[in-house]
Parts: C-alpha cells; structure tokens; sequence
C-alpha cells in the first residue's frame, strides 16, 4: 500500500510539457474570447510586440540551446583548461573577445554560459562571455554598419564600449563575486548513457526552461512598452544625461534582439549618437527578458545584483566612449 501513493503523486506531477499541453488547450477552447478582447489597440499593441520579441529571439535561442547541448556532449572538461589561461584575470578579456567568434543573440548567450560553467569554467570568464558574445559577434557589427551608413565609427564605438563592459563586469565578480549568490546550474541529471543521449537531454531541458523564461520577460517587456507614453521620448532627446538614461532605461523595456536593435536605435534620430550608443550597450547585456531568463538559469540572489550593477557599468563606459569615438 505504501508504494501506490508514491506512484500516484509521480503520475499526478505536470512538468513543462503537460503544462505547454493545458496551455494550448485553454487557448484553443478560450479563442472567441480571446479575439474580442484584443479589440482593444492598447492589447493588440502589446501582442504585437510580444510576438515580435519571441520570434526575434527564438531562433537565436535554438542555437544557443543547441550549442550548449554540443558543448555538454561533445566537449571534454579538459578543453576548457587548455583554451582559457590559467590565470582567471586574463581568462575574462580572452572569454569576452571569443563572443567575436559566435554569431547569437543575448537569448542564446545565456544558456552557452550555464554550460561552460557546468563544464567547469570560471564564473567571471563565462559572465564575461555571456556579455560580450551578443554584442561584439560579426552578425551585429554588420547589421550596426548597415543601420548607421555613413558612420562607421558607431561600429567601433559599439565594440569597445561592449567588449570594454563585458571585461570589466567579469573582472568586477571575479574580485567581489561570491559562490553563495550565484547558483551552478545542475546537469548531472542531464549526462546520458551516450554523447548523443546526452545532447539530446541537454537540448530538450534547456529550450523549455529557458523558453519558459523568455516567455514570462517578453510578457513583461509588452506591458511596459503600452504603459510607456510616447511624449517622454520626445521630452528627454533634448537633455545629454536624460538622453543617455532614457535611452538606457528604453533598451532594458524593449528587449530587442541584438541583431535588430541597431535599426531602431538608428531611427532615434532626435537623440545623440552618444545616447544611441549607450541603447545599443545596454540592451544585449540587460532586458527584461534576460533579467528573467538569469534569474531562472543562476538564480534570483544572482540576478538582482548583476543585473542593475551590469546597467550602470554599461551606461558609464557608453558614456565615456561616446565622448571618446562619436563627440
């Protein structure tokens, strides 16, 4: 009799595919309603860029997921030690310039980060790559050069004051970082009987966890942008610290792909290029799809404090840059 309620309690446990199953099953069952609530403009606006926001970001998080997947299997420990130098202070520049080799977005960066440091990579080096790589990659610098013709120093100042953030962030936790407020992510339970057993576990579990996630953020980013009225744009383009802040601030609500957000940035064109550089910084490196997607993979005592810290250093050093490369 005692093993019967223990069977029962583990048939009766939904997990993220039940939970998927019942959500389409509402939606299909509630669709009339669902379709005369979206009468509302301030609704269809939102869902417009809900969609906008998952469908930029999906097919860049596919590849990370996957990348992560290969990296788990495919990938022996040892690599690692042998690529990344042994002296942890000059392994986060040379983890933060490898993000020029990997084209993906902030989404993918993410859980890329998670394994390398299940795999046994120095937070600060992998925090560092998580920055950079969605930042500086070839994918973005070419879309930035195509979005601001004309002006290719806004590519180089995109650069610096990214890699520049990225590097600093890393070396920031490696000297004030504590274990207690970062959570390894757990992949025992992911290790198959073979490499491609295992790819296909890490795979799976990763796509729904950081779905899951990417899902509640671009939620929240689709209400801020309706609650945002549009006379503040035009009230703070005028002002240099506004400019920067707002446009900052901006970055973080969207939550745009960093391979579209250089066409964006570029129609601000009321703001500096100053203010248009520090939108470009911040945006890859903290959204509030990332905040969410973060604090989910490392943990919420990680996240509030990365987080914000991540949005000053950003702003700070696009300021600086800014004054440097586009004044």
């Amino acid at each position: 009799m005692s093993g019967q309620p223990t069977s029962t309690r583990r048939r009766l446990r939904f997990g993220a595919l039940e939970i998927l199953a019942v959500g389409a099953v509402v939606l299909v069952v509630a669709q009339p309603h669902l379709v005369s609530m979206f009468d509302n403009p301030a609704l269809q606006t939102a869902a417009t860029v809900f969609v906008s926001i998952i469908v930029q970001a999906l097919p860049f998080l596919v590849v990370g997921v996957l990348l992560s997947a290969a990296i788990a299997a495919f990938v022996p420990k040892s690599f690692w030690q042998r690529a990344l130098p042994a002296n942890r202070v000059v392994a986060v520049p040379v983890a933060g310039a490898a993000g020029l080799l990997l084209p993906g977005c902030e989404c993918a960066s993410v859980p890329v980060a998670g394994s390398l440091m299940a795999r046994g990579v120095t937070p600060a080096a992998a925090l560092a790559f998580l920055l950079s790589a969605p930042a500086i990659n070839p994918i973005v610098l070419v879309s930035t050069f195509v979005a601001f013709p004309g002006q290719p120093q806004m590519v180089l100042a995109r650069l610096v004051a990214s890699f520049a953030t990225a590097v600093f962030m890393g070396w920031l936790w490696l000297r004030f970082g504590r274990a207690k407020w970062l959570r390894m992510p757990e992949r025992t339970h992911l290790e198959g009987s073979t490499p491609f057993h295992t790819f296909r576990l890490t795979a799976s579990h990763d796509f729904l966890h950081a779905g899951g996630f990417l899902v509640v953020g671009g939620l929240a980013a689709a209400a801020m942008n309706v609650a945002m009225p549009s006379e503040w744009m035009e009230a703070i383009s005028g002002n240099p610290v506004l400019a920067v802040l707002g446009l900052a601030l901006l970055a973080v609500i969207l939550s745009i792909c960093s391979e579209a957000d250089a066409f964006v940035a570029a129609s601000f064109t009321s703001f500096s290029l100053t203010a248009r550089l520090a939108f470009l910084v911040v945006g890859p490196m903290i959204d509030l799809k990332l905040m969410s997607m973060q604090a989910g993979i490392f943990g919420r005592a990680f996240a509030v404090r990365f987080a914000p810290t991540t949005f000053v250093v950003a702003v700070a050093v696009s300021s600086l840059v800014g004054w440097w490369l586009l004044s």
